[in-house]
């Protein structure tokens, strides 16, 4: 039996999200993973065989993207809540939250310098933020349907999307102009994305399509017709030679593109891929679907050349005919249909070194304390400014054995905190008891301190002043766009009323003309 040390093998699996697994990406120092959820969550799992995985919750609604930035340091998400926020992924679970959007925000990627932030909405728009100011700096608005997903190329100076108006669209950073448009899809666009050069984006399309243009001749270059379902998400490989897609059909497809043909289709979920994502070397992919799962595979293939897994794989089957010429090197684009050999892979899970991560809950606790006092009419700058929560104890007690809790670490994995030990003669067992409720109750945003009430207001005259700043672009962008169709039409008037002048001039110097008189021309 042939050696199949070659083929992509599933390493883990993580089990922590309560509902379908919507985006994945790798952290660049290699030992994270992030995936966002159905359920409202974001988790950052650690790739160490016995690492705890991190829940950070904030978004009110599914979150459909999600990215780490190019050092690691943070993490962007969207969501349909129409907000973006951008992460830290530490212990204290803070973000930042992006407003700006009007509707379901379906993407979020940074530049590969980070210094920006590009999504994609529902509301028809695209919108680039800064990340160091925190702040949205510019739309861009030719779409006309629902964006679907947004992605800077390698350089910052393009940007790609793609949407419901079954389009993908190629935009000038510096210019803010649309400068190509491909429209020759039958459905919705999905997903788009660069390779890593820069040279080449790739579509797919939910009629199961999936399309790579050059975009130094702005040609369609290869056309693949793989699944049985729409594409959901695709990822390149960093040697451009490979390419991840995941399907509504269940499977995971992996794309030679140099070769130009299917080489595997992994089978692991239970339902609909709906993300894909290499790591930055390449050595890792990672997969997640409807069965709220996210699986770790490792690539392996990508070590030797297809011919020479072909052959590792002689003896358990039929190897693909050799390809033809006009396969390696195509006069034009070609549909490339699923070989019936292409290699199947059911695996099992290699890597039973660990059970399911314990899970550390991060990053609600504004919405805790403002559920807490409301029920006192309390605000929670007034709580912490008088000293105390709704519930009578003093704010920095409650914080002081939620820490002790974590130094416990009792549970702190397993959904919830102990309250630490105390001693002391006042302390009875029922003050442990309620101690003890608040802070599984409340297990989020431990280590982190309460802002003054001054810090607080200022920090909300700023948001506000970023919202302001934000209405005010739209504004101008708006008013812009006006001004050009009035423009246009303005125009288009004074064409007309030439053309009427014309038509007059000449129907008069014909009826002097058969007068016999004649005919002057002013």
């Amino acid at each position: 039996m042939a050696s199949v040390m070659e083929d992509p093998t599933l390493e883990r699996h993580f089990k922590g999200h309560k509902d379908a697994v919507t985006c994945a990406d790798f952290n660049p120092n290699r030992k994270q993973l992030a995936s966002g959820s159905a359920d409202k969550s974001l988790m950052i799992w650690n790739l160490a065989p016995k690492g705890r995985a991190f829940r950070f919750v904030g978004h009110q609604d599914v979150i459909t993207g999600v990215q780490f930035s190019p050092s690691g340091s943070l993490v962007a998400t969207s969501s349909k809540d129409r907000t973006v926020r951008l992460w830290t992924p530490s212990m204290k679970g803070e973000s930042t939250v992006f407003k700006a959007h009007t509707a379901a925000v379906r993407s979020a990627a940074f530049s590969y310098d980070g210094q920006r932030l590009v999504t994609a909405s529902d509301d028809k728009s695209i919108k680039v933020w800064s990340v160091h100011r925190q702040c949205f700096i510019y739309s861009l608005n030719q779409h006309t349907n629902w964006v679907r997903c947004a992605r800077f190329s390698p350089d910052g100076r393009l940007i790609a999307s793609c949407g419901d108006d079954r389009s993908v669209r190629l935009w000038d950073t510096t210019t803010k102009h649309c400068i190509n448009c491909f429209t020759d899809y039958g459905g919705s666009a999905t997903f788009v994305d660069f390779n890593s050069s820069g040279t080449c984006i790739a579509a797919s399309g939910a009629d199961s399509s999936l399309k790579i243009w050059d975009l130094r001749t702005n040609k369609l270059i290869q056309h693949y017709q793989v699944h049985s379902a729409g594409i959901n998400s695709f990822s390149f490989h960093p040697s451009n030679n490979y390419l991840v897609s995941g399907s509504s059909d269940s499977t995971v497809k992996i794309l030679d593109l140099l070769e130009g043909r299917l080489i595997y289709t992994l089978h692991g979920h239970k339902g609909a891929v709906i993300t894909v994502a290499f790591s930055r070397e390449g050595d890792l992919f990672a997969s997640g679907g409807a069965d709220s799962q996210v699986l770790l595979w490792r690539t392996n293939f990508d070590s030797r050349s297809y011919q020479d897994v072909l052959q590792q794989h002689s003896r358990r089957s039929t190897p693909d005919p050799p390809p033809h010429l006009s396969d390696i090197y195509p006069r034009t684009a070609h549909l490339h249909q699923p070989q019936t050999t292409a290699i199947q892979v059911s695996p099992t899970v290699a890597d039973t070194r660990s059970t399911d991560p314990h899970v550390i809950e991060l990053g609600q606790a504004f919405h805790s304390t403002t559920l807490l006092n409301s029920k006192t009419n309390l605000t929670p700058t007034q709580a912490s400014a008088n000293g105390h929560y709704s519930n009578g104890l003093p704010a920095r007690h409650v914080a002081s054995s939620r820490v002790e809790g974590w130094m416990g670490g009792e549970s702190a994995g397993r959904g919830g905190l102990t309250a630490g030990n105390q001693t002391g003669p006042d302390r009875g067992g029922k003050g442990r008891r309620e101690e003890e409720e608040i802070a599984q109750t409340h297990p989020l945003e431990v280590l982190s301190g309460h802002p003054s009430s001054l810090d607080s207001t200022l920090r909300h005259i700023v948001q506000q002043l970023d919202i302001l700043t934000q209405t005010v672009s739209v504004l101008e962008e708006r008013l812009t766009l006006t001004e050009d169709k009035l423009k246009e039409c303005l125009l288009h008037q004074s064409q007309i009323l030439k053309d009427v002048r014309a038509s007059e001039a000449w129907r008069r110097t014909d009826s002097e003309g058969t007068d016999g008189s004649p005919v002057h021309f002013t």
